[in-house]
C-alpha cells in the first residue's frame, strides 16, 4: 500500500524559510509525477510545484523563485524549499503522487505551514 507522510510545517516570520518533506512508501515513486498543493482557509486548494521522474519542475506563478521542489528517489522523498514566505503563503500544504499508467492518485495528510509575524 502506497502512503505519502507530509513534515516540516510550521510557524515562521514573513521572509522565513521552510523546508516540507513528503515521504513516499512503495516501489513506485520513481515513476511518479510528485506534487505540493496548498489550501488556504476559505480558498478552493491550489496548485504550487510539481516535479517529474525526469526531474522536470513546474511552478505556480505566485511562487515562481521563491519556493524549489526536487525530489530524491534513492530516499523515495519529494521536498519544498519555501523561501521569503509571506503572510499569503499561510495553508495547509499537501503533497500528491500521480502515477497515470497504474492510475495511481495518492495525497498526504496535510501540514499546516503559518507565516505571521
Amino acid at each position: 500500500q502506497v502512503q505519502l507522510v507530509e513534515s516540516g510545517g510550521g510557524l515562521v516570520q514573513p521572509g522565513g524559510s521552510l523546508r516540507l518533506s513528503c515521504a513516499v512508501s512503495g516501489s513506485i515513486f520513481g515513476i511518479s509525477i510528485m506534487g505540493w498543493y496548498r489550501q488556504a482557509p476559505g480558498k478552493e486548494r491550489e496548485f504550487v510545484a510539481a516535479v517529474t521522474s525526469g526531474g522536470v519542475t513546474n511552478y505556480a506563478d505566485s511562487v515562481k523563485g521563491r519556493f524549489t521542489i526536487s525530489r530524491d528517489n534513492a530516499r523515495n522523498t519529494v521536498y519544498l524549499q519555501m523561501n521569503s514566505l509571506r503572510p499569503e503563503d499561510t495553508a495547509v500544504y499537501s503533497c500528491r503522487l500521480r502515477q497515470q499508467a497504474l492510475r495511481y492518485d495518492l495525497w498526504g495528510q496535510g501540514t499546516q505551514v503559518t507565516v505571521s509575524s
